[in-house]
This record gives C-alpha cells, structure tokens and sequence, in this order.
C-alpha cells in the first residue's frame, strides 16, 4: 500500500474546531488513502462517560481508508500522548507510538509490545526520524511550514515522508503513520485553543 519511497500526508484547510482528516499520497500525488475522525471512542472515552468530569477534548480515533472507501487502518489516540495504536482494518493491533519523552521521543512497538524503534522529534516539532531498534535511520518525517495565517487559524498541516530503502513490517506502515500520530499528539491542539 505505501510502497513509494516518498509520500505526503496533508489535512484539507478546516477551522479549528473541525475533525481531524488527512490525505496520504505517493511522490507523483496519487491519493493512496483519506482518513477521517470517525467520532467513536475508545474504550478509555467509554470509561469516562460513566465517570464523568474530565475533558476528552485530545482523544481522536482516525479510519484511514482506500479512495473507494475500504477501511485500511485504524489510528487510536488515547486522551494526554502516552499512547497511540494503530490496528489494521479487521482490528488486529499493528503497533503503537509510546511516549518515552513528552514531545521528544516515541518508543514504536509490535503487537506483542517487542521494540520496532524509536521517533526522536526535534526542538520545533517539525522534524520526526524514524529508527530501527537498532538505531538505524529508516525514515525522515517533515512537517512544513505552511504560513503564519495558515498555521494559526487553521489546522492545515502537510507532512513528507522520505524512507530509506527496504524497510520492513510492521515499521514500514509505522513509519507512515508517523506523520498522522505526531500531528494528533503535537499539532492538533489548535482544536482546543
């Protein structure tokens, strides 16, 4: 599915209190996948409905999905940035983004919790380096400047994704997604602003 090398991942020009949507494209500007907030919780949220008094205002589950609609992956994002899992599309757990470094670093791990590798994200949050576990450079994961107004009245982030060579699943997708979860944990704020 997202064989290219290099990919793009962009979010349609939306006010701030939108839901989070997404474009994933390869290098020649194919559409290979959309994904939107689908509105359902997760079951950390269903918790909170029956103890209510906290905010779920920085939870989002995203359903990224084929251009003719067919579900690919799930993007679940808990409530704080601990934890981000993505499934595939018949549920089954992928890996997930671990907090290791508020804002810094994130462990990615397999379905079993094994250590795929690691994002180290830099001082502004615009840069995101994927490594293997063995600390081997696998991805680069840019978000670009989109302008002042831009960047503080809406929420239209783009993001390239360069990677490097052959790389394995599940860190392949892992590395992909990586654009989508720093958005969510990093830059979606905007939504409560």
């Amino acid at each position: 599915m997202f064989s290219s090398p290099v990919l793009r991942v962009e979010q349609p020009r939306r006010g701030p209190f939108a839901k989070s949507r997404y474009r994933v494209l390869d290098g020649e500007g194919t559409v290979l996948a959309v994904a939107g907030e689908t509105g359902e919780k997760n079951r950390a949220e269903t918790l909170r409905k029956l103890f209510p008094g906290k905010s779920d205002l920085d939870a989002h589950v995203v359903l990224l999905t084929t251009p003719g609609g067919d579900p690919l992956f799930v993007v679940d994002k808990r409530r704080g940035r601990e934890l981000t899992e993505v499934s595939d599309s018949e549920g089954v757990l992928v890996g997930s983004f671990v907090t290791e470094r508020v804002g810094r670093r994130y462990v990615l791990r397999d379905a079993k919790g094994g250590r795929l590798g690691t994002v180290a994200v830099d001082l502004p949050r615009n840069n995101f380096e994927v490594m293997d576990a063995d600390g081997g450079k696998v991805a680069h994961v840019r978000k670009k400047w989109a302008g002042l107004a831009t960047h503080l009245l809406t929420t239209a982030d783009k993001y390239s994704i360069e990677i490097f060579g052959p790389v394995r699943e599940p860190l392949r997708t892992m590395a992909v997604m990586t654009a989508i979860v720093m958005d969510l944990n990093l830059h979606e704020s905007k939504d409560i602003t």
